[in-house]
């Protein structure tokens, strides 16, 4: 299912935050955060671990896509 990170990209700006920040705040390495720039997954404890660095939820940082447009989809 494919995944969109917009909203952290956003919170980062938000936050006046680059990915360097953000990989050092979390304790990430650099594969995690080039495979979030590719929409690929990531571990749950990375999640966890960027969460615990922002202060915000998983909700807040990825989106599911729907598989049949490509766009944004719900879940609902």
């Amino acid at each position: 299912m494919p995944i969109s990170y917009d909203k952290l990209w956003k919170l980062l700006i938000d936050k006046k935050m680059n990915r360097t920040e953000l990989k050092d705040a979390a304790g990430l390495s650099s594969n995690v955060i080039a495979k979030m720039g590719k929409c690929e997954t990531i571990s749950m404890d990375s999640m966890l671990k960027i969460c615990k660095a922002l202060g915000c939820d998983i909700s807040d940082m990825v989106e599911v896509l729907s598989d049949d447009n490509g766009g944004e989809g719900d879940m609902k």
